[in-house]
């Protein structure tokens, strides 16, 4: 008898098992009675509530499914969960106001605790819900033949959604526990289950394929964009606007390509980087042909904060207003700004990643070296560190001093008197939530707090046209070099990032980082971390597919204590600001197996072809 696992990777029948089952799950929400397969798929009202469950996630049947929908697979779904940690927060990035499960899981220990990732539906179970999804899109295919009262549009359009939410899953699946089999028929209870899992790279290529598939049905039903472009009335606000889009397809075909290339999954070399670049060029070109374009450093914030949704959003996730005190906000923000005294927790970057916020003038300061040659440059002083540096800083970080609603200037400090200690108004000591490495995180916070009522709109940016032009200048360095552009593109790989860069009104890559691949490589990867930080999980599996994370993971994560004292010339801004590693129960451990999550250990048993991950 096999074990949970095969049962869930592919025949889900603790969600759904045969088609007969289907349809029964289906009469559990509908009105009517007696409704047939027939029924179901060939009467489009019916058709498109049965599809539509993969985003609703509203199936019902006596236990709370509800979990089980692509949401799932959002990376901002998942911080807005009880359990109180990002995806980033599994990382150097940063640091949660509470010691809870991320600190369990950066210390190399998950297994306890992996059933929330997997089957528990009252959690965010991505595997249970990306094999679900999977199996609808299947039989969504297998069944479109059958809808009769609906047009060439929209049959293309179901087509198109069902390509693209197939290898959406897999890609989710595949970033979180490795290669899979690529699941692309209904499984009934006579076929063989237990299948192998493709190569990494196979499985990518698999995913970039069917990203084409749904990019094709999209241009046939004229769907590249759901909205007009910009300055046409109706622009942005589609009313199927959730719905992914020909133009998003070949941005995901992209990023699928640029991870087979990358240092854990690539097979064939450069091969695999020029195919990389080559897709994201093609991808570029497009979503500009279709009116997407990068917003202003002004507008930046509504690619994620404040708004429905933005143009430089290729496919977003809207998840609606959140008030200041929204339970599914405790794990995000902390609890000094919500006014929960224990049961908020709030993500707090480390100086780690402050450090790589480059100088204003472009000067990097990851290392002891590079702030030493800012200070004798005369643009860095360690005891006024925030000055004068990359605005992204300033909307991305809550520093000691920032300008906060409802706060005044940031206080994030400690002073001495009398001997104790008294801490500034973000450090109360009273709540459990606050930051232990001396920053907040601004960049997804939307500024409400108890004294700042506000309610903002959070969007989640799935892919948007700035990480195409990073994924660009990624493949295109290692494929070209600095200098060099895929095959029709007019833009070299250095000139990619400068566009980003330029967005945010910084200069270009200085020339002494831009002369080789491997400089410039270095700058890329920083780039990468700094504009798409705290959004997507992006860095949580950066570091995994350059194989950077044994080294990063390894390191010491630093915080900055700051403590008052009087002005003077060696602390002209009346702060000492001291850089110290954070407490030993918050430091990080890297395993070999860390690249992967596990299954549940329950599963690991009479497997044959499929090979389960190493437990940790």
């Amino acid at each position: 008898m096999m074990k949970r696992l095969i049962t869930i990777l592919c025949v889900p029948v603790l969600l759904i098992l045969l088609l007969g089952s289907c349809v029964e799950d289906y009469l559990d929400k509908a009105p009517e009675s007696g409704l047939t397969p027939d029924d179901v798929f060939s009467k489009y009202e019916n058709f498109k509530k049965y599809f539509d469950d993969i985003y609703e996630g509203n199936r019902l049947d006596g236990k709370d499914w509800r979990a089980y929908n692509i949401k799932n697979g959002y990376s901002l779904y998942f911080d807005f969960w009880d359990q109180k940690y990002t995806l980033e927060a599994l990382t150097d990035m940063s640091d949660m106001g509470r010691v809870m499960d991320a600190q369990v899981i950066k210390s190399g220990q998950i297994s306890a605790i992996i059933n929330k990732m997997t089957y528990d539906p009252s959690r965010r179970p991505i595997l249970g819900s990306m094999f679900y999804i999977i199996r609808k899109c299947n039989t969504t295919l297998k069944n479109i033949g059958m809808l009769k009262d609906a047009s060439p549009v929209d049959i293309n359009d179901f087509k198109g959604q069902a390509h693209f939410i197939r290898a959406f899953a897999h890609f989710e699946l595949f970033r979180l526990w490795g290669p899979m089999p690529y699941l692309t028929t209904v499984m009934g209870q006579d076929d063989e289950w237990d299948v192998p899992r493709l190569s990494k790279r196979e499985t990518l290529v698999r995913i970039a394929m069917d990203m084409d598939s749904a990019a094709a049905y999209f241009e046939q039903a004229d769907l590249m964009r759901r909205d007009p472009g910009p300055g046409v009335a109706g622009h942005l606000n589609n009313p199927e606007q959730k719905r992914p889009t020909g133009v998003a397809a070949k941005a995901f075909k992209a990023r699928a390509l640029l991870y087979a290339a990358s240092p854990l999954n690539n097979e064939k070399g450069n091969a695999d980087w020029e195919d990389a670049a080559k897709a994201s060029w093609e991808a570029i070109q497009i979503a500009e042909k279709y009116g997407y374009d990068l917003l202003s450093l002004d507008d930046y914030k509504k690619n994620y904060i404040g708004t429905t949704y933005s143009n430089e959003q290729l496919w977003a996730w809207y998840a609606g207003t959140k008030t200041y005190n929204a339970g599914d906000l405790n794990g995000q923000m902390n609890g000094v700004f919500g006014g929960g005294k224990t049961g908020w927790s709030g993500e707090c970057p480390t100086q780690n990643t402050v450090d790589k916020f480059e100088t204003k003038w472009g000067e990097p300061l990851n290392t002891p070296a590079d702030r030493q040659a800012a200070i004798a440059a005369g643009h860095y002083n360690d005891q006024d560190p925030y000055k004068d540096r990359d605005p992204r800083f300033y909307i991305d970080i809550i520093y000691n001093s920032a300008p906060v609603p409802g706060y005044g200037n940031a206080k994030i400090y400690y002073e001495t008197k009398d001997g104790a200690a008294v801490y500034g108004q973000l450090l109360d000591q009273s709540y459990a939530g606050i930051t232990r490495t001396g920053y907040y995180e601004r960049k997804t916070w939307g500024e409400q707090s108890v004294n700042n009522k506000t309610t903002p709109q959070y969007t989640d940016p799935l892919i948007r046209l700035g990480e195409l032009y990073l994924n660009y200048a990624e493949a295109a360095n290692e494929a070209y070099g600095p200098n060099g552009t895929a095959p029709g593109a007019s833009m070299t790989a250095l000139q990619a990032l400068n566009r980003i860069r330029t967005r945010a009104n910084m200069p270009n890559v200085l020339p002494a980082y831009a002369s080789s691949k491997d400089k410039l490589r270095d700058r890329i990867k920083n780039e990468r971390t700094i504009e798409l930080c705290f959004e997507g999980g992006h860095y949580y599996h950066d570091i995994r597919r350059w194989k950077d994370a044994p080294k990063v993971m390894g390191g010491t994560l630093i915080r900055m204590d700051v403590e008052k004292v009087a002005v003077s010339t060696t602390y002209p801004t009346g702060f000492k600001y001291t850089r110290m590693p954070l407490s030993a129960d918050r430091q990080v451990r890297w395993k070999e197996a860390m690249y992967y999550l596990p299954f549940n250990t329950e599963d690991m048993y009479k497997m044959k072809n499929f090979v389960p991950n190493e437990v940790w």
